[in-house]
């Protein structure tokens, strides 16, 4: 990519993940605990509130609370992270914005309203009030391929060009295709991809990095992986084929064939790796995978993809 990028925002960022108690309540001293592991990781950055933080889902007083406990954390340990503002309601999602930039994170994610998609003038018009609202904190645009709508590299260069505190990303991948409209508009963007497609983002020039679910695997692993790649990129994409394979064979099914969502899978991901306080359960009516489905792929985990789990 030749086109200077607006914001050097990159690398292996960490979900944080909503430890539930069985009455649905969140355990913020869990929370607390899972933050300090993924300090401890040395990851990139940690990032609220996506979907795996389960933000659709949350009161206001605990959306607050969970951004207080990250950001208190991450700057005492100079971590950098991301607040996610995201909410389907346009009004709630500004709210959320703008208490946010109280925290001072490097950057705040943003989705586009989701009850009615938005048209692209209207997705820019919405882009620039969050951007007002954001006071001068750089925008990540979440657009996740559940999303009512997906744009394509054109028409999200087309809806995020005029909007210059957008300054990256995270979106679904593709085929080669793909990456080349990708290269074509949006160069100027840091681009957070699928993380267990980060290695081939990285060889098809594209991608920053990832808002990872390998990360909720096993973040020192990811760490470790991504940084792989920039030494030896034919061994990180090597190892990344054995991810796809785990992936593909032993968690996409829950969805595909059992109707769970990617929450649930990302938190069964976190079980599997067994690295924190995180189980699989997911606040109500979200059904979640039992903790034995886990411990069953425990072993399967560690033969197919040593290379995480040896960090």
């Amino acid at each position: 990519m030749t086109t200077t990028r607006r914001h050097p925002i990159a690398g292996n960022w960490a979900s944080l993940l909503l430890p539930i108690a069985e009455d649905d309540s969140i355990d913020f001293e869990k929370l607390a605990e899972e933050i300090d592991i993924l300090i401890a990781a040395k990851v990139d950055g940690i990032y609220s509130n996506g979907t795996a933080g389960e933000f659709h889902n949350q009161r206001q007083a605990e959306y607050e609370r969970i951004q207080d406990v990250l950001a208190s954390r991450c700057r005492a340990a100079r971590m950098p992270f991301v607040i996610g503002a995201c909410q389907p309601d346009p009004i709630i999602m500004l709210d959320r914005l703008r208490r946010a930039t109280f925290h001072k994170p490097l950057a705040i994610q943003v989705i586009f309203p989701d009850w009615w998609p938005l048209t692209n003038l209207e997705a820019t018009d919405f882009l620039k009030r969050a951007s007002e609202a954001a006071e001068g904190t750089p925008l990540i645009l979440y657009n996740p391929p559940h999303a009512k709508r997906v744009l394509s590299p054109a028409e999200l260069r087309e809806v995020c060009g005029p909007c210059p505190s957008v300054v990256g990303m995270k979106i679904a991948d593709g085929d080669d295709a793909w990456y080349a409209q990708a290269r074509a508009h949006l160069s100027e963007f840091s681009l957070f991809i699928p993380g267990h497609h980060l290695a081939t983002g990285i060889k098809q020039g594209v991608a920053a990095g990832a808002f990872s679910n390998v990360a909720c695997l096993h973040p020192r692993g990811a760490q470790a992986w991504t940084e792989l790649m920039h030494r030896d990129l034919d061994a990180a994409l090597d190892i990344e084929s054995r991810i796809c394979a785990f992936m593909d064979d032993h968690i996409v099914p829950f969805r595909r064939d059992r109707g769970y969502s990617n929450a649930a899978l990302d938190k069964l991901l976190a079980a599997i790796g067994n690295w924190g306080p995180v189980t699989t359960r997911l606040r109500w009516p979200y059904h979640f995978i039992d903790e034995q489905e886990a411990a069953s792929l425990r072993d399967r985990a560690r033969v197919i993809i040593p290379e995480l789990f040896a960090q």
